[in-house]
């Protein structure tokens, strides 16, 4: 019997791996348009970027990258704190890259972030709503701006100078409860970090 129990045990499906993270993505706005017009040189550029923008901030922020596609990066936090103050990091940096450049050659990230439950595969990639909801609000996000859920502001609003502007609930394409998202304001007045729930 003790046998038959141990055959039985060792059938049993293995539960996903999961935990609760910080999830950031960030992609290119234009990245397409700025492909076609000058492939070789686009790609140096984001480049240069990766080595002396993304890779840094990342690291002294202590965001893990999971993968990178073309001008996409997924990025896990065990900090939502980090979290956003690495994607300001990074914005502000860029701004930096960009100045005195023409608007076609700009290249402008926007970001999403989202805190939730993952799952981890073997290899280490996540997956799973938490970081479907970050990429579907990294979309919704302007070029060189930052887009974040509810749950996050709901965790930095009184912990960070940053201000924010409530987007409203929305139905996001493939998740099935609505969400809401918030945008996160550059360079922020402190009077303008306020709680978005509060009715006055």
């Amino acid at each position: 019997m003790a046998q038959r129990e141990r055959v039985c045990k060792g059938t049993q499906a293995v539960p996903p791996n999961r935990r609760l993270a910080a999830v950031l993505m960030a992609d290119v706005a234009g990245y397409s348009r700025m492909i076609g017009a000058d492939e070789e040189r686009t790609l140096e550029r984001l480049q240069s970027i990766r080595e002396q923008v993304l890779d840094p901030t990342l690291a002294a922020s202590q965001g893990r990258v999971v993968r990178t596609a073309g001008d996409g990066l997924l990025v896990e936090f065990s900090s939502v704190i980090d979290a956003v103050r690495c994607a300001f990091e990074v914005q502000r940096l860029m701004a930096s890259f960009n100045e005195g450049l023409p608007a076609p050659e700009r290249i402008d990230y926007r970001i999403g972030i989202n805190v939730g439950e993952i799952v981890i595969g073997d290899d280490g990639d996540i997956f799973g709503d938490g970081v479907n909801i970050a990429a579907r609000l990294e979309a919704m996000a302007d070029a060189g701006g930052i887009c974040v859920s509810a749950r996050v502001y709901e965790d930095v609003a009184t912990r960070l100078d940053i201000a924010f502007e409530d987007m409203g609930e929305q139905q996001l394409k493939n998740i099935v409860r609505p969400v809401r998202p918030i945008a996160c304001l550059r360079s922020p007045p402190r009077a303008r970090v306020r709680n978005l729930w509060s009715r006055t």
